[in-house]
């Protein structure tokens, strides 16, 4: 079963995003606390949003796919980037990853956007082998840049006053 998230799931998109921090090897890099999650999904202005797959028999959550809107300069539509899909270990292979990609495309396909897009560590071949299981492939040629913290900030300060 996947259905939107609400204000309610905030507690268990957290602990998700931490799990997930946590596979990636890079649990100290999760600093997003419950209130800026609550802010970004369902503040005044929502930044993100995001699905959550829970198990058919009992309701619980067992993942979430979080995204937001992009926009294609050359196609001229918006698209869905996909920050984070997460199935919980003892869930994987009950086809919840795919239901929440499914529920992705089909936004896509219903509000017009042409693309879906994300992107995954090298090293986790088990998520590449699924992705490409559906269809997606790697974009040859380019190759993701990130500014975060202290390179960031050296940047904005040589904005012209």
């Amino acid at each position: 079963m996947i259905r939107p998230a609400t204000p309610a799931d905030i507690p268990v998109i957290h602990t998700l995003i931490r799990e997930l921090a946590e596979y990636e090897k890079a649990l100290h890099e999760a600093r997003a606390t419950e209130a800026q999650l609550h802010e970004a999904l369902f503040g005044e202005h929502p930044a993100a949003f995001a699905h959550i797959a829970a198990d058919d028999t009992t309701g619980d959550p067992v993942g979430f796919a979080l995204w937001f809107l992009n926009f294609s300069t050359w196609r001229g539509v918006h698209g869905i980037y996909l920050e984070d899909l997460y199935v919980r270990p003892t869930a994987r292979g009950a086809g919840h990853g795919k239901a929440l990609l499914t529920e992705l495309a089909h936004i896509c396909a219903t509000r017009g956007y042409e693309r879906l897009e994300w992107s995954v560590l090298n090293w986790n071949t088990p998520s590449i082998a699924f992705y490409e299981s559906l269809g997606a492939r790697p974009q040859d040629g380019w190759t993701v840049y990130r500014l975060t913290d202290e390179p960031l900030r050296a940047l904005a300060d040589h904005r012209p006053s």
